[in-house]
């Protein structure tokens, strides 16, 4: 049984703890107006940026001026998976639901032959992915130092995977992520990027537009689609930023509340032995009196 002294620092380390994990879920969620307002901010642009493309990409068809991006290698032997974590946890399951999305998409494209290769971002997923796939990666994308995210980081990874891409490397880029709903609901998501892949008006149940292009249509592709790729990892990138704060902050709110309920069963057994303490000293003073 512990001593009182014992359950006193106890009790002090769990108040402690307990002042941290509060402070963090305070700073969670003044970090989460700001991330959830970027999010849902860079939704309509990405949103319209696919339709545009979309209804380019149907009038190109399968034609063979088609642009890579669009058409692909005409092979899907080797796929490149971006998978988006945090630099940091204390984010709950936030990290470890996209690197298990990612994970079980790589051991399906392994068994059915397939090259796999891991490009991460985020310290965490790579991390986690490491004992299972070290061999499979091909570059990391460091973060750590990023304030805020930017299109300018966004940019920088499009640039890497185009690069990668026009080189030969792979024919099918896929990204993970995590979809922000709600402070208690992120989805983790796969979306391939690379051959574009986007959804008509049509096939969403709206009305397809008619335009004239001018140029051409594969010109406008030629354009467009780095600026997709860049515009579809930029969301991915504030989807994630969102849903990380809105886990740390659930995360630290639930850490909060079981310290809370730790230092309560610490107190009443600290009472208690305390109380057993003073029972066992009153019984030792009156049996010595009595023996006088």
């Amino acid at each position: 049984m512990p001593s009182l002294k014992d359950l006193k620092n106890r009790i002090g380390s769990v108040t402690n703890t307990r002042k941290i994990t509060s402070a963090m879920k305070m700073v969670a969620a003044a970090k989460l107006r700001r991330a959830q307002d970027a999010a849902e901010a860079g939704r309509p642009y990405a949103e319209r940026m696919n339709a545009v493309i979309a209804g380019l990409a149907a009038s190109v068809g399968d034609s063979d001026s088609a642009p890579r991006l669009l058409a692909g290698t005409g092979k899907d032997d080797v796929h490149l998976l971006v998978v988006m974590t945090a630099e940091r946890g204390l984010c709950g399951g936030f990290n470890s639901s996209i690197a298990k999305l990612a994970r079980a998409k790589a051991l399906e494209l392994s068994n059915n032959g397939k090259t796999v290769k891991i490009l991460t971002v985020g310290k965490k997923g790579r991390e986690q992915l490491k004992r299972d796939f070290a061999d499979h990666f091909v570059g990391h994308v460091d973060l750590s130092e990023v304030k805020r995210i930017g299109y300018a980081d966004a940019s920088g990874i499009a640039r890497d995977v185009l690069a990668r891409f026009d080189g030969g490397e792979f024919d099918v880029a896929t990204i993970f992520y995590n979809r922000f709903q709600s402070v208690i609901s992120q989805v983790p998501t796969e979306q391939q990027i690379i051959p574009a892949a986007y959804a008509s008006a049509e096939d969403e149940g709206g009305d397809a537009a008619l335009y004239d292009y001018e140029p051409s249509e594969e010109a406008i592709l030629e354009d467009l689609l780095p600026r997709g790729v860049a515009t579809q990892i930029f969301s991915a990138l504030l989807e994630n930023g969102a849903s990380e704060q809105g886990a740390r902050m659930s995360a630290m709110d639930n850490a909060t509340r079981n310290a809370g309920d730790m230092i309560e069963r610490l107190t009443i057994e600290y009472n208690r032995s305390r109380q057993a303490v003073i029972t066992n000293e009153l019984i030792e003073i009156i049996s010595g009196a009595e023996a006088l």
